[in-house]
């Protein structure tokens, strides 16, 4: 056994999400920690591009996670190909901004369905698995909007589904830890990734406003390290 405590060698993990920003970020780390790595998303042709970054024996499947016999299939393909699973990171997720006057209930549902419900069907089919094994890791991608409201409000259905994330968390955290499970969250704040484009270019006309407020901007690099 390697003598480093962050030292992967032998593990398998799943990422949902994974094929841009934070997540891609996340399963590279995973894999240069050693781990073998299968990555879900629902664009095919990003998952290629990331594959084949990751480069062999990584697998990739087209996951979405809104659909349980989609989680069902990836988590089993994962399975299948490595023969066990040891890590599940719910990174999945979609942003939303409007006003709560103006909000559609099918955004709404779309949001949380992803962000949330997303989260319960992985969690279910991996804890399935991780409790033949006798111990497994899934780590939730939740947010600061998980532990605080945005400034002008307006995030509403995400900033909720962050918030119950965290909630989710805490409740498979006690019921799967005498299972050898354990479940923890990260928040993580702005990250220049895809889904903060439209924010970033606002926040770059109000930078000095926005840098009081909210500190700086961060790197999906940065992420790893709240994730060990």
């Amino acid at each position: 056994m390697s003598g480093d405590p962050f030292s992967l060698d032998g593990k398998v993990a799943l990422v949902t999400g994974a094929n841009s920003g934070i997540g891609r970020t996340l399963a590279l780390a995973l894999r240069d920690a050693g781990a073998r790595v299968a990555i879900g998303g629902r664009r095919a042709d990003r998952n290629a591009d990331v594959l084949d970054q990751l480069g062999p024996p990584a697998a990739a499947f087209e996951l979405d996670v809104c659909d349980e016999g989609s989680v069902e299939r990836a988590v089993l393909g994962t399975v299948e190909r490595f023969g066990r699973l040891d890590v599940l990171v719910n990174n999945a997720g979609v942003s939303q901004r409007g006003s709560v006057m103006e909000l559609e209930r099918s955004i709404w549902q779309h949001v949380i369905d992803t962000n949330l419900t997303g989260a319960f069907l992985c969690t279910k089919h991996a804890a399935r698995r991780m409790k033949g094994q006798g111990s497994g890791k899934i780590i939730n991608v939740s947010s600061v909007y998980g532990l605080v409201a945005p400034s002008r409000g307006l995030q509403v259905a995400y900033t909720v589904a962050k918030h119950a994330l965290i909630g989710l968390t805490k409740v498979n955290s006690v019921e799967l830890a005498p299972l050898g499970i354990q479940v923890n969250a990260i928040a993580p704040g702005w990250f220049f990734t895809e889904m903060c484009a439209v924010r970033r270019r606002a926040a770059g006309a109000r930078r000095r406003t926005w840098s009081a407020r909210v500190g700086f901007w961060h790197r999906p690099l940065r992420t790893m390290s709240m994730a060990s």
